[in-house]
């Protein structure tokens, strides 16, 4: 089955129009589900409080409705989310030709992922930042929560996923230190990121988020993988030819033989992440490529839920 069989857009060529569909669909199936208990409002409008001037009541609801309700502008923003995605070669698993619009990798995956909590954010009149890194930071955009600002960010996913390259290695340490250092206001900050570090100790890592931590931000990290891959090492037994997508270097060898081992690594790995973000008070979620996007709308939820509580 595919992975868009769900969507009636079969393919990534309109981010936008997949991202409003994710987020819709989402929005129908937590209204019938038990998971409708944020009080989140997804309409633009607000119920009319006695008091308040009259001249933002939205009239044409009042005649639908006979109930009061006032437009909600973008100065009524109750949160600022800075979504920071890892752009380096390893988010490219499975490794994808560019023209290729229906298979999903890590870095696709994130670029819809980021798009769809965009469009609920916009929803909500929430402001929304983007910042994308590889060895460093190479966009990176204040939060904002217009019309024009939301199809500028759009723009810039589309072009990760209409651009694969090799080669790009990455600095998560540097690169969200870099992004502490640039938010100025408290925020959600949410990364998207396989945590795959060339060339630093997890020490320095994981300082990085603290960085995050220490100025006020709530942070949730989504570690994102393909799991059935790269946690769980579902290969057929027989020779495979495997390349590391930052380095290029290539190694050949017999799925099986090293399995075990590898499964053994990747489990230390993963409970260190995990371990690490419980003790600096990041959320930690899993992301699977395999398994769609309610785990992560529903987690940025519950996030908001909390800060506003």
């Amino acid at each position: 089955m595919s992975f868009f069989d769900n969507f009636q857009v079969r393919d990534l060529s309109n981010i936008e129009l997949l991202a409003k569909q994710v987020v819709e669909g989402f929005i129908i199936g937590m209204h019938k589900s038990p998971f409708h208990g944020f009080s989140v409002e997804f309409a633009e409008h607000r119920l009319y409080n006695q008091g308040e001037p009259t001249k933002n009541i939205d009239w044409k609801v009042y005649a639908r409705t006979d109930k009061l309700f006032t437009k909600k502008f973008e100065e009524e923003t109750n949160l600022r989310c800075q979504i920071v995605i890892d752009c380096s070669s390893s988010m490219r698993f499975p490794e994808v030709d560019g023209a290729d619009n229906t298979t999903v990798n890590k870095l696709r995956f994130s670029a819809l992922a980021a798009a769809s909590l965009m469009n609920l954010l916009k929803r909500q009149r929430d402001a929304f930042g983007l910042s994308l890194f590889e060895q460093e930071v190479f966009k990176h955009t204040r939060c904002k929560s217009s019309l024009t600002h939301y199809r500028l960010l759009l723009s810039f996913l589309d072009e990760l996923i209409r651009n694969p390259e090799r080669g790009k290695s990455t600095s998560a340490t540097d690169a969200l230190h870099q992004v502490a250092d640039s938010i100025h206001k408290r925020s959600m900050v949410v990364i998207f990121s396989d945590m795959f570090e060339n060339g630093k100790n997890a020490d320095e890592l994981f300082s990085a988020l603290q960085h995050l931590k220490h100025n006020k931000h709530e942070v949730v990290l989504f570690h994102v993988m393909d799991k059935a891959k790269e946690v769980d090492f579902e290969f057929s037994n027989r020779p495979y030819q495997f390349i590391d997508l930052e380095t290029g270097e290539k190694i050949k060898l017999q799925s099986n033989q090293v399995k075990k081992y590898y499964k053994e690594k990747m489990t230390g790995f993963m409970e260190a992440l995990k371990m690490k973000c419980l003790q600096y008070g990041v959320d930690f979620v899993e992301a699977d490529i395999n398994k769609g996007f309610n785990t992560i709308l529903q987690a940025y939820l519950v996030k908001r839920s909390k800060m506003n509580a």
